[in-house]
């Protein structure tokens, strides 16, 4: 993982504002999130291995997938990019789950923070240069 800094940090919006400007530039948000902080992500590499995570902390309102109502402000967090090398293929331990027609067929990454190679960090910079253009103006 390679914190880098961004305008953007400490910064505080509303988060629909945040989620529709970043959703238009390739950001999801990561599926890691609660009631009280989140993460908006963007692969940067075709195998979906290069991360630019983005973090945010709720300081005020909600945030529910379930509702439309999401009227929270967050504070952005210092974004990231970070690397994970997975295992390619089934797991040929995997074992069946409760209920024996599932079965935990993938494997755990072999390195959640692997070495993030130099030519990723530029990428990250870029896109998050572009991100902070549309969100500061």
């Amino acid at each position: 993982m390679i914190p880098l800094e961004s305008k953007l940090e400490s910064s505080e919006k509303e988060f629909t504002e945040v989620r529709s400007m970043l959703e238009e530039n390739e950001f999801s948000l990561g599926g890691n999130w609660d009631y009280a902080h989140g993460y908006f992500d963007r692969f940067l590499d075709d195998e979906h291995k290069v991360w630019l995570r983005m973090p945010f902390d709720v300081i005020n309102g909600n945030i529910d997938s379930d509702t439309q109502d999401l009227d929270a402000k967050i504070r952005m967090g210092r974004p990231f990019v970070l690397k994970h090398i997975y295992n390619e293929g089934l797991d040929k331990e995997a074992h069946p789950r409760a209920f024996g027609s599932l079965v935990d067929q993938f494997q755990e990454p072999l390195d959640k923070d692997a070495e993030v190679e130099g030519k990723w960090v530029a990428k990250a910079k870029q896109v998050l240069g572009e991100v902070e253009e549309r969100l500061l103006h």
